[in-house]
């Protein structure tokens, strides 16, 4: 696999300058001959946790109630992506990232991860996967998280896709990508899924509800939570509720960090893995503190990346609990959303660079008895999108069951 955390040391890097000379950089892709059609199965990319063999590895990922560290996970499912990546633009034989490409990949969004079976840390696990589709700059990558029985057999815990971007490195504009050639019925397969996906993000993007108002029926619904829960300023929302209500600004959990260079990838900026693990924890433990229990990682619902953050900044992790629920299989759900905002010292102010969002949930025990319940417009919003998140986890988990 290809290292996208930088291995030298900082001092050296402190001594380079800020943007390397666009001489020393090498032809942009495409910009001198067209770019070299690759096949799938070129970018596959693995990464081996012989937890079930290796205790002194597992100890490095043993969390407090003896599971595993889902945030290292994803940590790892981050890197690999970005390997995976680079793999396909430089092709099947590259063993590591040439210096001044001409060219930078970065991760744009996460669509989704989904657990599948539970995590179990007996077991050594594989974390896999290889690009599945390619727009003019853009490359989809399925990923998979497989643990591994000592006889051998296999069984899929987790699946997600990532979607990465390419840069150019002297105008920073988008730059296209090697297409795919698609030489076999599977691939036509994962081809055609990775453009149902693209198809989905942009009716997504269309649907948003930073672009146009709530559906009739999310503006019933919100009504009717209102009617219930939102009209009392104090005390119990109606004599006839059985859950407590929430205000959804006293879910509001946050920490800042300084950005050490520690934790630098090959651009010298913060690693987005990185990134990922510190929401995710944060997330994980404003759940716990809402449901007052310890609950299980259900899904990754999304993450968008707006723009890279610096090393040395200042970085404020905030978290809300968004959506509540109860189901079936989960007597208590909560979706949390997660944003991350640099901090500039001059002027106070903070800007945006990364967006989570998660849910979690607990497959035992009673309902939740407790409701989340907006008091603004703007939590409103963040409500329905909760919802329509937890809608989407449920309808994908049901076809998963099917299947």
């Amino acid at each position: 696999m290809l290292p996208v955390r930088s291995k030298g040391l900082w001092s050296e890097a402190l001594a380079m300058p800020d943007a390397p000379d666009g001489k020393d950089l090498g032809p942009s892709p495409g910009a001198q001959n067209p770019l070299v059609p690759r096949r799938m199965h070129d970018s596959y990319c693995e990464i081996r946790l012989p937890f079930a063999s290796n205790p002194e590895l597992l100890e490095n990922y043993t969390n407090a109630s003896g599971g595993i560290r889902t945030g290292l996970l994803m940590e790892h499912l981050d890197s690999l992506a970005g390997s995976i990546a680079y793999k396909h633009m430089l092709g099947p034989d590259v063993s590591s990232l040439p210096k001044n490409a001409g060219f930078y990949m970065v991760t744009a969004s996460v669509d989704r991860l989904d657990m599948l079976a539970p995590l179990y840390p007996v077991r050594d696990m594989r974390l896999s996967g290889q690009v599945i589709h390619t727009g003019r700059s853009s490359l989809e990558i399925a990923v998979r998280m497989e643990a591994i029985e000592k006889d051998g057999k296999e069984e899929t815990i987790m699946l997600g896709r990532f979607c990465m971007v390419c840069r150019d490195a002297r105008t920073h504009g988008a730059a296209p990508v090697n297409p795919l050639s698609l030489e076999t019925p599977e691939d036509h397969i994962l081809f055609t899924i990775g453009e149902v996906h693209k198809q989905k993000r942009q009716s997504r993007a269309v649907r948003s509800l930073n672009r146009v108002p709530p559906t009739s029926s999310e503006a019933e619904a919100l009504h009717s939570l209102y009617l219930k829960y939102g009209q009392a300023e104090k005390g119990d929302p109606s004599p006839s509720s059985d859950r407590e209500r929430v205000w959804m600004g006293d879910t509001r959990l946050e920490k800042t960090l300084i950005m050490f260079p520690q934790e630098r990838n090959v651009h010298q900026k913060i690693f987005g893995g990185y990134l990922m693990r510190l929401a995710y924890e944060l997330g994980f433990a404003n759940s716990c503190l809402f449901t007052r229990d310890h609950v299980t990682f259900v899904s990754l619902d999304g993450i968008s990346f707006a723009r890279p953050v610096p090393i040395g900044s200042l970085l404020r992790l905030t978290s809300y609990i968004v959506h509540s629920a109860s189901s079936e299989n989960y007597p208590a759900l909560v979706h949390v959303w997660v944003h991350a905002d640099v901090v500039d010292l001059e002027t106070g102010t903070e800007q945006r660079t990364n967006d989570f969002r998660f849910t979690w949930g607990r497959e035992n025990g009673p309902p939740l008895k407790r409701m989340v319940v907006p008091k603004t417009y703007g939590e409103a919003m963040q409500w329905l999108e909760g919802r329509r998140a937890l809608e989407m986890g449920s309808e994908i988990r049901k076809l998963r069951r099917r299947s």
